[in-house]
């Protein structure tokens, strides 16, 4: 292994621990689980968009198997063997490994800030989706009665997805800012 990929591990590792470290920084919580976090999901996009696709995805998926170990407890919710592989894919799997992408969402842009907010968000809405069909595939029943259950699904996840979304795409524009104004050091890619 070259001192490049070794270098880009380790940052990735540490943004993993950043990421860990953040999302269990809650700015407001929800009862049945959902919070807006101190942006929790900007390390993930950073990584995407300091190393590409491929250590952006492989960055989120080691995330989200830590974040799918430190939520266990939320499997035994799930009733059937289908609910428990919706809820290991959908809220953990796919929603975190997602992140990893929010490179590829940036080409069409020459204003790299425009790039970088619109990769975030997008990324963001990914996860929101993956939250939207988990809870209308296995959350369903915390719907309120008479409530469809597409609607409780957005709004409810909606509630902290869209200001989790937001304050992470001002956040990673901020910090892909100060990124790029820095000196680069020799070997380093951003």
């Amino acid at each position: 292994m070259t001192g490049n990929k070794i270098r880009t591990l380790v940052e990735c590792a540490l943004l993993i621990a950043m990421a860990t470290v953040l999302s269990y920084i809650p700015i407001f919580q929800l009862p049945m689980g959902g919070s807006v976090t101190l942006c929790g999901m900007a390390p993930i996009i950073i990584a995407s968009y300091r190393h590409g696709l491929r250590w952006g995805l492989f960055t989120g998926f080691v995330h989200s198997i830590l974040q799918m170990i430190l939520g266990l407890d939320n499997f035994q919710y799930c009733t059937t063997l289908a609910a428990i592989a919706c809820c290991l894919f959908l809220d953990y799997i796919i929603a975190f490994t997602a992140l990893g992408a929010a490179c590829l969402f940036t080409r069409p842009f020459r204003n790299k800030m425009a790039g970088w907010g619109v990769g975030a968000a997008v990324v963001g809405l990914i996860r929101y989706l993956c939250s939207f069909l988990s809870g209308i595939l296995i959350w369903g029943g915390y719907a309120p009665e008479g409530t469809p259950v597409w609607i409780y699904s957005l709004t409810y996840n909606g509630s902290y997805m869209i200001p989790e979304i937001l304050l992470t795409t001002f956040a990673v524009v901020l910090v892909m800012r100060v990124i790029q104004r820095r000196p680069k050091q020799t070997g380093e890619g951003a």
